[in-house]
């Protein structure tokens, strides 16, 4: 897949961005609302994962008190079962570590085990259920969490330059 980069996501990824989440998500977010999360959301850090320059994965999270809470993870389709689902979430991991968090959250479809495989690989424990989360099908989330991140280094906050 040749040479990867993992950065923060910019105003200029949104249309990138927006054909992945179309692509992954029967509601897929509104192009403001990733807009504004990128842009003005200083709680809020979304990064991609870029290969050959193309926007292959991304993922985010928002910050509550001392959790990363997990709002999106995607993989483009041609992409996936390569690895780049677990190389975005250990980037998102150690990132919420050096952004200070302690630990991590997130809700999973019940019906979708090649994320929850995914995330229980990565530490992540199940702890609850969240009824009818998703309007679509009405389907209920599985809600996860990890309960220690590793080592952080606040130094490397790409966002900390900008207070």
């Amino acid at each position: 897949m040749g040479e990867r980069e993992i950065r923060l996501l910019r105003e200029e990824d949104l249309d990138a961005v927006m054909a992945i989440e179309r692509e992954c998500f029967s509601l897929p977010w509104e192009r403001e609302a990733f807009r504004q999360e990128i842009a003005g959301n200083r709680a809020a850090r979304y990064i991609g994962l870029f290969a050959e320059g193309e926007l292959r994965a991304y993922a985010g999270m928002w910050f509550l008190l001392d959790e990363a809470h997990v709002t999106n993870v995607a993989v483009t389709g041609p992409c996936r079962g390569r690895g780049l689902g677990e190389e975005i979430m250990r980037a998102l991991i150690q990132l919420a570590a050096d952004c200070g968090m302690a630990w991590m959250s997130l809700e999973c479809r019940r019906s979708n085990a090649a994320a929850q495989g995914l995330y229980h690989k990565l530490g992540f424990v199940d702890v609850g259920y969240r009824k009818r989360y998703y309007e679509d099908n009405q389907e209920d989330a599985l809600v996860m969490a990890l309960l220690s991140l590793p080592e952080g280094d606040p130094g490397r906050d790409p966002l900390l330059e900008r207070e």
